[in-house]
């Protein structure tokens, strides 16, 4: 019951986040917010831009810039998602790609960093190639040793 009452409200916040984070980056938007703006420098000298008319401004402009980063994060954080589901499609379906790139992003840092020097090790590599549009990957590293190790093997 109440798992299903949360799974009801997470729908309806994401379909309002998402059609706030539509309409804040449309056109009627800015001309809204520019009407604001021009609105109130227009009133300042009926309130002889007193402290009190910056501080309407100022709080609007606060209130609004705090909600648009949740807005602005919650659009990258499914943008960033997508990519990753766009990519691990694009590494799985490829031959010769190593699979263990399809959730790379779920790596620690310490973990991250140490395929990353594969990688730098990958293009030392190929650099050293005789023939460097043969493609080489990750495995082929791991064939030859750890990182740091030569081994006699060539594959």
């Amino acid at each position: 019951m109440i798992g299903a009452k949360l799974k009801e409200v997470s729908r309806w916040l994401e379909q309002l986040a998402q059609n706030a984070t539509q309409w804040a980056g449309s056109s009627w938007a800015f001309l809204i917010a520019a009407a604001m703006v021009i609105i109130w420098l227009t009133t300042g000298p009926i309130f002889g831009f007193s402290d009190t008319w910056q501080l309407v401004m100022n709080t609007v402009s606060s209130i609004v810039t705090f909600l648009m980063v949740f807005l602005i994060q919650r659009s990258q954080n499914k943008d960033a998602l997508a990519m990753q589901i766009k990519l691990s499609e694009i590494v799985a379906v490829l031959k010769g790609a190593s699979n263990r790139l399809i959730d790379v992003e779920d790596l620690n840092e310490e973990e991250m960093h140490k395929l990353h020097k594969r990688y730098q090790e990958l293009a030392e590599l190929s650099k050293k190639e005789e023939n460097r549009t043969e493609s080489t990957s990750v495995e082929h590293l791991e064939d030859q040793g750890e990182p740091g190790q030569k081994s006699e093997s060539k594959a």
